[in-house]
């Protein structure tokens, strides 16, 4: 499955059980409001009640078939008037039209008033079995109580290209020495130990400016630079303190060599086509990558090690 398919999915998991909350709610208000259709009075006060059917709504209001809105706008605060007989024809949650016979949840837009990311909920209002209009319920997206697993990354390799400027300028470049290709049997035994016994779980190499980024498990909301100076004395792992490698690492900690030296081969296999960046995640497998030409790869572990990988039949 692509990535774009996974996350997809997971976004329309999410869609679906926020559609089944609203149905019940959204029907029994609409039938409440059929009944005192052309009311302005009454249905400003129905809708102003119906937060406690759908307490997390952001505003209610109601349209008609044209999209013209036969109502204040309701609000937890209030109402607001200068939304009476506004005209919601084009709005995204009204193109396409809405379907005259059933509740559709829109897709997610950005709200003309909290510049927020929204969704609206169109429910059907029918009159004596003829459609009248909508009743409108606008949601923001932080207040909705859904219990959102978080999205999981397919465990896949995927290619980003770069810059087309940097790419194009690829042949007219070629490696310049750093000081960490200088000395970089010294350095990467460093890193290894700073990621296997000393609690570094995701650590970024920068092979052309000599430093690295570290995220350590006991703090990882911030990440640590590390330069040159740093990295080529042993000591910097004193400043670090030993813990255990996880039990739930997908990276073995006998792998982080292997994948070490192999971010050696890919900085010195060729001068023009070179290893900028590498990154590993220990928790999620992936190892990162940024060449020359400014292409990226992400790519599970194991594929990477193996290399029999389509990654490696292009490095090839």
């Amino acid at each position: 499955m692509k990535q774009t398919d996974n996350l997809k999915q997971s976004v329309e998991i999410q869609r679906a059980s926020l559609h089944n909350m609203l149905v019940d709610p959204t029907q029994r208000i609409a039938h409440e409001l059929a009944a005192v259709w052309g009311d302005l009075e009454t249905i400003n006060s129905l809708l102003g009640n119906a937060f406690s059917m759908v307490p997390f709504a952001t505003y209610l209001y109601v349209v008609d078939a044209e999209g013209i809105q036969q109502s204040f706008n309701a609000s937890r605060n209030g109402f607001i008037e200068l939304d009476y007989h506004r005209n919601r024809s084009q709005r995204p949650y009204m193109q396409p039209y809405p379907p005259r016979d059933t509740m559709s949840l829109s897709e997610s837009y950005i709200s003309m008033r909290s510049k927020r990311p929204s969704v609206t909920a169109m429910q059907p209002i029918i009159k004596d079995g003829e459609f009248v209009g909508f009743l409108g319920i606008d949601f923001d997206l932080r207040e909705l109580p859904l219990t959102r697993a978080i999205y999981e990354e397919p465990h896949q390799w995927h290619q980003l290209k770069g810059d087309p400027a940097i790419r194009g300028q690829l042949f007219q470049q070629s490696r310049a020495e750093s000081m960490l290709d200088q000395h970089i049997d010294d350095i990467l035994p460093v890193i290894e130990e700073l990621m296997a016994e000393s609690g570094v779980f995701h650590g970024k190499i920068h092979f052309a400016s000599s430093r690295a980024t570290i995220w350590h498990i006991d703090d990882p909301y911030r990440y640590r630079l590390l330069n040159y100076d740093a990295l080529i004395d042993p000591d910097i792992c004193l400043a670090y303190p030993h813990r255990a490698y996880p039990d739930n690492a997908l990276v073995p900690k006998s792998a982080l060599q292997p994948i070490l030296e192999t971010f050696k081969y890919l900085r010195f296999a060729d001068e023009t086509i070179y290893l900028r960046a590498g990154s590993v995640n220990i928790f999620n497998g992936i190892v990162g990558l940024n060449f020359s030409c400014d292409g990226s790869h992400y790519i599970p572990h194991e594929q990477f090690l193996a290399r029999d990988s389509d990654f490696w039949v292009g490095i090839a």
